[in-house]
């Protein structure tokens, strides 16, 4: 595959230029995995491992073709729970260990060694879970009656919405054959093209000015202050994905026809279906908050971004300018320590519980926060298993936007400490929830900055950022689906070209953005690096989702806020929302609050945050 020249092998950036960075930003810290195991050689690791495949070995043996037994008779509830508590036992070893591979190989996923171990693991762990997939299968071929008397009472009565979730799937399963050969070719089918997509992005160098950067850091230049400096960066981003568009074609069009055969089989009608069955989540009610945010375009995306191209003294702007910093406003390297201190103390004016969990984050060493070569880009927080604790990887460069990042993952952290005791098959949250935590800490943390700013030039410059990240959130993620759903079905016909993905892209991406961004030549290929297309389809609209429903979620906070006693019922009402995980729908869990996402009027009160927050910039302006 054609890659750009090689960086240097010790590092992407100079020692001069790494010592001044580290300057800028102060110690940033990196992750201590110790927590799960000491090392790729930690014999810890290795006999887990082993007892993960004998322990799965077992559970067939003992269970295979005797669940209809189990659950019939009045001593059903004992039977088959102890049957699930022993699964659910054995799901969690299994994701501490893919948790560890996965983490590891995350560090550095150009390492050879890292990602011998992460491929060996995921090999192991899929072969061993393949003696694990009777059970769902087997317990969605008894009876819902028995099911239903059976969960009625302790102990199984604890994994009621477990079961009710397994349930869902019944239609869409296949044969324990079927399922088994699915299961074992995923590793040399989508894993081995997620793995591909991986190792490729993080092997790209862009030449510029004179340096070799990864992708991160020269996505960051998208933001420099510098006109120059970002449309250099947005010819290398371009000339670096173009020349790589053969492979980033042929992971599109491989992944998108295996979700199709998967999708056929199972019986999904259409190409987003199983990602909303997944999600827990009803067509109609995501159909209309796509509707609702496409409807909303032109009063969102195209308005902000013409009164950005009036404040840079221009009729338009070109695609590298999208997220330029304000014209005339100073910039501002924000070091670790104080991008620490400004989240901690924006959830500590929330509640000091969520304060106190965060901070475990900094003081354990849960958090990976320096940019390094091979680095997976972007940012997330991975839950792991809930015997353990989850860990933060992000890339942090000091920019307002990577404040705002460590806000949102942190979030996702502390929704994930609260989840794990729901155990390991009730503590995931579907994502129609997954990104309310996350939303609300970057909002807390947003707004606790912005009172605290008082100059005119700055607190404007604050308010536009923020604008920008929500359209990117809802607008562009929608955007993002739109342009999945083009690729998936043009595929159903046949193989699709680079040039026919980068033709897509483009469309979504002129309707979405308006006519005040020009989409140049070199935009084109600007869809291969977006990870989501690859490892989730048609994640993105969670985003949209999450960020509407927290706009709403912080309006009845908002409204709250003076009464100590609304206060305190909020926060309350909050925690358990998060504390739920996957064990309610998430209908149940905003029921409290009066909101109602299944209403299409819902996402409206959403948006018209956006809305109003362009209209304080236009006053601003006049």
């Amino acid at each position: 595959m054609p890659l750009s020249a090689a960086a240097p092998s010790d590092s992407a950036l100079s020692t001069a230029q790494a010592t001044a960075r580290a300057v800028d930003l102060g110690p940033l810290p990196e992750w201590d995995l110790s927590d799960l195991y000491a090392g790729l050689d930690d014999p810890a690791f290795a006999d887990d491992l082993n007892h993960a495949e004998a322990e799965c070995r077992a559970f067939a043996e003992s269970y295979r073709g005797r669940i209809h037994a189990l659950a019939s008779g009045e001593d059903a509830p004992d039977r088959l729970g102890t049957a699930v508590a022993a699964y659910e036992a054995i799901e969690d070893r299994l994701g501490r260990l893919m948790s560890y591979a996965g983490l590891v190989y995350s560090g550095d996923t150009t390492d050879p060694a890292r990602a011998k171990f992460y491929g060996d693991t995921q090999e192991r762990l899929t072969a061993a879970s393949s003696d694990l997939l009777f059970f769902t299968l087997e317990l969605n071929r008894v009876e819902d009656a028995l099911i239903d008397a059976a969960s009625a009472h302790p102990p199984l009565a604890r994994f009621r919405p477990w079961l009710e979730d397994i349930r869902r799937e019944k239609p869409h399963q296949l044969s324990d054959e079927a399922e088994k050969l699915f299961l074992e070719k995923s590793v040399t089918g989508r894993a081995a093209w997620n793995r591909l997509f991986d190792e490729t992005i993080a092997s790209l160098r862009f030449p510029l000015r004179g340096e070799e950067l990864t992708l991160e850091p020269t996505l960051n230049k998208l933001q420099d202050p510098d006109e120059g400096v970002r449309r250099d960066a947005a010819g290398a981003l371009s000339g670096v994905f173009r020349a790589n568009l053969r492979v980033f074609t042929l992971i599109t069009n491989t992944l998108a026809k295996d979700k199709e055969i998967s999708d056929r089989w199972r019986g999904f009608t259409d190409v987003s279906d199983a990602r909303h069955l997944a999600n827990r989540v009803e067509r109609d009610t995501v159909e209309a908050l796509v509707a609702a945010v496409q409807a909303a375009y032109p009063r969102l995306s195209h308005r902000y971004y013409k009164l950005k191209a009036r404040w840079f003294g221009r009729d338009s702007l070109a695609y590298w300018d999208r997220n330029a910093p304000l014209p005339k406003v100073e910039q501002r390297t924000i070091p670790w320590a104080e991008a620490r201190e400004t989240v901690l103390s924006a959830y500590g004016a929330f509640s000091p519980r969520m304060a106190e969990i965060a901070r475990r984050f900094f003081d354990g060493d849960w958090i990976d926060a320096p940019v390094r070569p091979g680095k997976a880009p972007g940012a997330f927080a991975h839950p792991t298993v809930p015997s353990a604790h989850p860990f933060v990887l992000v890339n942090y460069q000091g920019k307002p936007r990577d404040v705002m990042t460590l806000a949102h993952e942190l979030g996702h952290g502390v929704h994930q400490v609260l989840a794990a005791p729901n155990g390991a098959l009730m503590a995931p949250t579907p994502l129609t929830l997954a990104e309310t935590a996350s939303v609300f800490g970057e909002m807390l943390t947003f707004r606790r900055v912005l009172a605290a700013t008082t100059d005119p030039v700055q607190r404007r410059a604050m308010l536009a950022a923020k604008v920008e990240d929500m359209i990117n959130t809802v607008v562009r993620q929608i955007a993002f689906y739109a342009f999945e759903r083009k690729v998936h079905l043009a595929r159903r016909e046949g193989e699709l070209t680079a040039e026919r993905i980068c033709a897509l892209w483009m469309s979504v991406q002129a309707e979405s953005l308006g006519p005040a961004i020009r989409l140049d030549e070199g935009y084109e290929p600007y869809w291969a690096y977006i990870p989501h297309f690859i490892h989730s389809p048609f994640y993105v609209y969670a985003y949209a989702f999450g960020d509407c429903l927290v706009n709403s979620l912080y309006g009845v906070y908002q409204r709250a806020s003076g009464d100590a006693a609304a206060e305190e019922t909020f926060v309350e009402r909050y925690f358990a929302l998060l504390a739920a995980g996957g064990s309610q729908p998430y209908g149940e869990l905003l029921a409290p609050f009066g909101l109602d996402a299944r209403d299409p009027a819902f996402w409206q009160i959403g948006l018209s945050m956006i809305e109003g927050m362009i209209a304080e910039l236009e006053a601003m302006e006049a």
